[in-house]
């Protein structure tokens, strides 16, 4: 009954599609049964749509075997996960998407749902929670690796940790950047974090690994930091000072497409910047009071 329905409402291109194949040309051809346009105005029309069993000689009409009434019911019905949904989509305009889902999460958080009805966000803030994941567990990953393969360079567990200080000192500059900036944390800025760790971390390398050579040569552990700061500070402005002058225009904008990478470049100008400043002071203070005792140690 329900297919006589349909091929006469549509087609029974849904329930009992055939093909045919021209012999010429190889091409297949969808077949379908369907009434003529327009041939249901009604509910008369549509109450007298003949229905024929399997096993049946006769036909008979759709009303006498059912009873047909007006029903309030939604034009489309959605489907997700094999669940029925409703989709609300939201489009901002001059606005960040976090700032967005954090207020309509706040406003689900304060609704009374029935039973059985639950809210799901999904769409651009799912797909960015999950970059945020991926690039959090990245950062943390490759931070382990750097150490690692420190460790392995410098043959100690405690220098590598002295040259990460670096990091913090970085992460804190981003983050003032993007504030001041007015930049939102998205996919770009995590980007330029990645990148900006690994610089920060050489300009720590260079003064660990000088300081160490010095100590070598016989000078006492102060000697050798004091001196490790002020030969090391030149190539370490150097470098840094290209890199945030070569950024400086992708920050401020300028070119055609830079303002998809202007978060990158300020999130790197920003924790190179505060890492700079901090980095030549924090890192050797922190080397010489972990190895200030094995000076006096050697001594007694």
């Amino acid at each position: 009954m329900v297919g006589n329905v349909i091929t006469a409402l549509t087609s029974n291109g849904m329930i009992a599609p055939s093909y045919w194949v021209d012999p010429k040309t190889g091409n297949d051809y969808l077949l379908t049964v369907q009434y003529p346009e327009n041939i249901i105005h009604n509910f008369a029309d549509l109450r007298a749509v003949p229905l024929r069993g399997t096993h049946s000689q006769h036909a008979t009409q759709l009303d006498t075997v059912s009873s047909i009434t007006h029903i309030n019911s939604p034009t489309e019905v959605d489907h997700y996960q094999l669940r029925r949904v409703m989709d609300v989509y939201v489009s901002p305009a001059g606005e960040d998407i976090s700032g967005v889902l954090s207020r309509v999460e706040h406003i689900i958080h304060d609704l009374t749902l029935p039973e059985g009805v639950r809210v799901v966000v999904r769409g651009s803030a799912q797909a960015m929670r999950t970059s945020f994941s991926a690039f959090g567990f990245g950062l943390i990953l490759s931070t382990v690796l750097v150490y690692l393969v420190l460790v392995a360079q410098f043959q100690s567990f405690i220098d590598p940790l002295l040259i990460l200080l670096a990091v913090p000192t970085g992460l804190t500059g981003v983050l003032l950047t993007l504030f001041l900036t007015g930049t939102t944390l998205n996919v770009m800025s995590l980007m330029g974090v990645v990148m900006m760790v690994g610089i920060v971390v050489s300009n720590s390398i260079l003064i660990v690994e000088f300081t160490n050579r010095l100590r070598r040569e016989g000078r006492t552990v102060r000697e050798a930091v004091s001196l490790a700061c002020r030969v090391r500070l030149r190539p370490v402005l150097m470098t840094s000072l290209a890199t945030l002058i070569g950024l400086i225009p992708m920050a401020l904008k300028l070119g055609t497409g830079a303002e998809a990478y202007a978060p990158l470049a300020r999130a790197i100008i920003g924790g190179l910047a505060v890492s700079v400043v901090l980095t030549v002071f924090i890192v050797p203070a922190a080397y010489y009071m972990v190895h200030r005792g094995e000076q006096s140690a050697a001594a007694a």
